[in-house]
């Protein structure tokens, strides 16, 4: 039991360091990795290696890929890319479902933009939306909101999901195409709880001046840059299944270099460049937006690369044999990085922590909690994105952006954003669990 005991001991001090402390995750992870490397036993060599294979190779695999979609979000949100976007998802669903549009609008934008962000720049048409439709402003606020937390936790290119699809070994292809699935019929639910019992918080609604803009990308071409990487990545995963027999197609070789994570997302930085009305140093430099991306993404990248440290350290210690020795009649499956993502993430309020820490801490029980197919590998990260949504509340810094940019007391807030993560990470998980009798 002493590999237990070490790990229940680093996850209360991943907590505590984090929570109470309020120390970088960053440090907090790696400091716990090193702790349960010498209270399980494991020598300074031993654990020096797991911190650099840990770190390195992590790095090695998705560190370009998170950083170049923390770029196209960026340009997207700079270039008012992604307010046309929205606005074309509104003119398609039309004013009259105001809750609906912003939940696709949420949705789609949180693929490359991140949460905090997206909310922050969707706030006022929602505002002018809501008003002019006469539906409650509580409403449409929590349908926005659940829509960007529905893909930010369970589809790359978001930095979350390609993390913990690094640490499990999933494709992203494959991740990609049922993260989509699943993250939209989880939100059916919640649309129904924003129209029925979000909306019953009355709060109002103050506009601001909007102020005018010089220059609007059109609308195809704020599209393409989301579009065609996510294609490319879903055309790679298409030839290279098994039983299409496509590796000796023409196209092989091209669509397998184009279609490379790191390669589509490079294409979808390029593709960006086409929105800013002039090429110059407000995006290029180190003060402009790419700097300003890599100021976003440095930590992300930073706690991503303590997270692999931390699940190398577990799987150089040993610790699948003494599960299996302890825990294989328990047979939890999926249930297990659920919960263990859920009480991450209620306890230190980070989605993008409580992914990367479930999935580090997962990696090497897999074969052991019977996930080690593929298909079952792709819906554990999808459970454990499920669980990283459960539950936002006053730990989490996008509750503060929600609550304080609608107006709403932390009572309110609680009673919508919370409940609604509440659901939308409930019917995720059900999704994925029944999902896992295909």
């Amino acid at each position: 039991m002493t590999y237990i005991l070490a790990l229940l001991l680093a996850l209360a001090a991943i907590i505590l360091g984090i929570v109470r402390f309020k120390i970088h995750p960053f440090f907090v992870l790696l400091l716990a990795a090193i702790g349960y490397g010498f209270l399980t036993g494991m020598s300074v060599p031993e654990i020096l290696v797991a911190i650099n294979d840990g770190f390195g190779g992590l790095m090695g695999k998705i560190g370009l890929i998170i950083f170049f979609g923390v770029v196209i979000g960026t340009v997207l949100e700079k270039s008012g890319g992604a307010m046309v976007i929205a606005s074309w998802i509104l003119r398609m669903v039309g004013e009259r479902f105001v809750h609906l549009a912003m939940m696709l609008t949420g949705y789609l934008l949180s693929v490359p933009v991140f949460v905090d962000s997206a909310f922050i720049m969707m706030n006022s048409l929602n505002k002018t939306l809501s008003k002019k439709a006469k539906v409650a402003f509580s409403g449409t606020s929590v349908a926005l909101g659940l829509g960007l937390m529905a893909t930010h936790v369970m589809v790359p290119p978001t930095p979350g999901p390609i993390a913990a699809a690094a640490l499990l070994e999933v494709d992203l292809g494959n991740l990609i195409l049922w993260g989509l699935f699943v993250s939209l019929i989880a939100l059916i639910p919640c649309y129904f709880f924003a129209i029925k019992i979000a909306s019953r918080v009355k709060i109002p609604i103050v506009l601001e001046a909007v102020s005018e803009t010089n220059h609007t990308p059109k609308l195809l071409t704020s599209l393409l840059s989301i579009v065609i990487p996510i294609v490319l990545i879903i055309a790679k995963s298409i030839f290279d299944y098994p039983d299409l027999n496509l590796q000796q197609h023409l196209l092989y070789p091209f669509v397998s270099f184009v279609g490379t994570p790191v390669i589509a997302l490079l294409i979808g930085v390029a593709l960006t460049l086409l929105l800013p009305q002039k090429l110059d140093q407000r995006i290029f430099s180190a003060t402009g937006w790419f700097g300003e991306a890599l100021k976003v993404a440095a930590p992300i990248l930073m706690i991503t690369g303590a997270g692999g440290i931390f699940g190398k350290m577990l799987q150089n210690s040993g610790i699948a044999e003494a599960i299996t020795e302890n825990f294989a009649d328990l047979n939890m499956g999926l249930l297990f990085p659920f919960l263990l993502a859920a009480s991450l993430k209620i306890a230190q309020g980070s989605s993008t922590v409580a992914l990367i820490t479930t999935a580090s801490i997962v990696a090497p029980m897999m074969m052991v909690l019977g996930l080690d197919e593929p298909f079952i590998r792709t819906l554990t990260v999808l459970a454990i994105g499920a669980g990283a949504v459960v539950v936002s509340h006053a730990n989490d810094s996008f509750f503060w952006v929600f609550t304080q940019l609608t107006g709403m007391n932390v009572k309110q807030g609680n009673q919508t954003l919370t409940l609604g993560t509440l659901t939308l990470g409930v019917s995720a998980f059900l999704i994925v669990f029944l999902l896992s009798f295909l």
